[in-house]
């Protein structure tokens, strides 16, 4: 049987879903007091979203990484362009 949960303290320690968003809001913009402080609570009792919130952090960081250092111009060389046409017609002839 589920556990009502009566209290906003209680409310706030068990609800992983709303902690996780918390967790990629904060890493986009400020939150609010309150925000902070149910994420606060939340991470205190919660491991599994502590792990969560530095595994988010970690790919946040790489991917942000990654694309810093891409080249903003990419462009298809010709010869690959003329050799995907010729295997897209190819395809669209076999029907």
């Amino acid at each position: 049987m589920k556990k009502e949960l009566k209290t906003d303290l209680e409310r706030i320690a068990y609800n992983c879903r709303k902690a996780t968003l918390l967790i990629e809001k904060k890493q986009i913009v400020a939150l609010s007091s309150r925000e902070k402080m149910e994420l606060k609570i939340h991470l205190t009792g919660c491991y599994i979203c502590r792990v969560y919130e530095q595994q988010s952090i970690l790919i946040n960081s790489m991917m942000k990484k990654l694309f810093k250092e891409q080249p903003q111009d990419v462009k298809l060389d010709t010869a690959f362009k003329e050799d995907l046409k010729q295997r897209i017609n190819e395809k669209i002839g076999d029907r």
